[in-house]
């Protein structure tokens, strides 16, 4: 939601050989239902969905950021096997169609989920968060859509980590609070959503970081 100028410099310090594009409305929940990050969709060289948005992130890789550490180590609580992921995107390059990770066109929509009202009504009252936001800075009438949308689709990661960020950076504008996700040491009375980055993920990813 903050634009190309805020993600810029972080961009630009990876040293991408790709390009790297940016969603800021969210277009791949609206297109294919990604509700947080990191999400992966297999699409195939015709074009076909092969498998719907779903968890998966690389084995983790020795690293002198302590941060990117925490991140890799945090995407493999849980398995046995780091490789697990990559190992399915092999086989797939390998194999084609023949994968067994790839899915029939009918298990591709079993999968999916069309939109309900509640998500539906979720979606238009982020849009209106993000325009005030845009607009008028972080208020309570931002506030108040971004509480509409997390109740509609409590499932949305994507929302909350969002207004986290919005909420974080109005409350200290630094680089630093656009990555605080949940409430600091004594500040808990303060924070004004209905749920934090830590009981997300114990909640919706299945990953315990209360020992993290």
């Amino acid at each position: 939601m903050g634009g190309a100028e805020v993600l810029r410099p972080i961009i630009e310090a990876a040293e991408p050989e790709h390009p790297s594009l940016l969603d800021a409305t969210h277009q791949m929940d609206a297109l294919f239902g990604v509700t947080n990050i990191p999400q992966v969709i297999w699409i195939d060289e015709a074009g076909m969905i092969v498998r719907p948005a779903e968890r998966g992130s690389p084995a983790p890789q020795p690293t002198e950021d302590p941060f990117a550490n925490f991140v890799f180590e945090l995407m493999s609580r849980g398995t046995t096997h780091p490789e697990w992921y990559g190992d399915r995107i092999r086989d797939w390059a390998a194999k084609g169609a023949a994968s067994e990770w790839v899915l029939t066109p009918d298990a591709v929509i079993a999968a999916s989920h069309p939109r309900t009202r509640d998500v539906s009504e979720a979606a238009a009252h982020f849009a209106l968060a993000q325009h005030f936001w845009n607009t008028d800075g972080f208020s309570t009438e931002v506030l108040h859509h971004f509480e509409r949308a997390h109740t509609l689709q409590p499932e949305n990661i994507t929302y909350k980590r969002q207004a986290y960020s919005a909420w974080s950076f109005a409350k200290t504008p630094d680089d630093a609070a656009r990555f605080a996700q949940s409430p600091s040491a004594g500040e808990e009375d303060q924070w004004p959503f209905v749920s934090e980055f830590f009981a997300d993920a114990k909640e919706y990813l299945g990953l315990d970081l209360s020992a993290g």
